[in-house]
């Protein structure tokens, strides 16, 4: 391990209104002279800790009261989640990258990041971790669950609302799902319009998958009413209206992940 990796957990600041409430923003060193951004909050008793990855450009928000401001389905289901027993740890920006596009999840720098970020929340809990990405997210979780296959602390790869359509760089299917050794849920909403995640796309992920010892796809339906881009977190892109029954049943087969 590098000595900047061993500063990880030891040097980092707190910003926000972190002194009357649970969440946490740091911001830790992951390269030499970048700081990168990360969401804390804890579960009393959680045998897990999910961390995720918002889609768009990344990052989630301001943090006001301890919770992020982020519309992302992710960043807005913190609460779900630790009611469902998870420790929450939200991926941030890179000080150098202000913001992720897909070229930029797919980069190395970006995988130093996520491990220097993802050592630093260990610091705070010692439970397996699980990668949580959403839409363009599911290209970062894919890309360090494959960059990370030796890491014993993970537990399992979550995709919701993945990037599907070949053309994008990192799209899922592109990336070389057969190196994957471990859990993998892929969620995705039947009517989701968002032309680069189209439905009928995800069983490549599923083809892919070859190496893995559970897979599962979960197609839900449902929820409502949606407004704005097809693409955005309020559409059934971003699972409007059923935040609480789509997070449920992730939850669900990460505490008993089965076929």
């Amino acid at each position: 391990m590098t000595a900047m990796r061993l500063l990880v957990g030891l040097v980092f600041c707190m910003s926000g209104n972190a002194a009357h409430a649970d969440g946490q923003t740091f911001r830790i060193p992951t390269r030499p002279g970048v700081e990168t951004s990360v969401y804390w909050e804890a579960q009393p008793g959680a045998k897990a800790t999910v961390f995720l990855f918002t889609g768009g450009n990344g990052g989630y928000g301001k943090v006001v009261d301890g919770k992020p401001t982020s519309h992302n389905f992710l960043a807005r289901s913190v609460a779900l989640f630790l009611a469902d027993g998870f420790n929450v740890a939200i991926f941030g920006l890179a000080s150098d990258t202000p913001a992720l596009d897909y070229s930029d999840r797919v980069n190395p720098r970006h995988l130093a990041d996520v491990r220097a970020a993802l050592d630093f929340v260990r610091t705070r809990s010692a439970v397996p971790v699980w990668l949580v990405g959403t839409s363009r997210g599911t290209v970062s979780a894919t890309y360090v669950a494959i960059g990370s296959v030796d890491d014993p602390g993970i537990a399992g790869l979550v995709l919701t609302s993945s990037v599907t359509a070949f053309k994008k760089e990192g799209a899922v299917p592109t990336q070389n799902l057969a190196a994957l050794k471990l859990p993998v849920l892929v969620v995705h909403h039947a009517n989701d319009a968002c032309a680069i995640c189209r439905p009928y796309e995800v069983d490549w992920i599923m083809k892919g998958l070859k190496n893995t010892p559970v897979k599962k796809q979960l197609m839900v339906t449902g929820g409502g009413p949606v407004s704005g881009d097809a693409c955005e977190s309020h559409h059934y892109h971003g699972y409007a209206g059923q935040e609480k029954e789509v997070v449920d049943l992730m939850s669900g087969w990460m505490h008993n992940p089965a076929n």
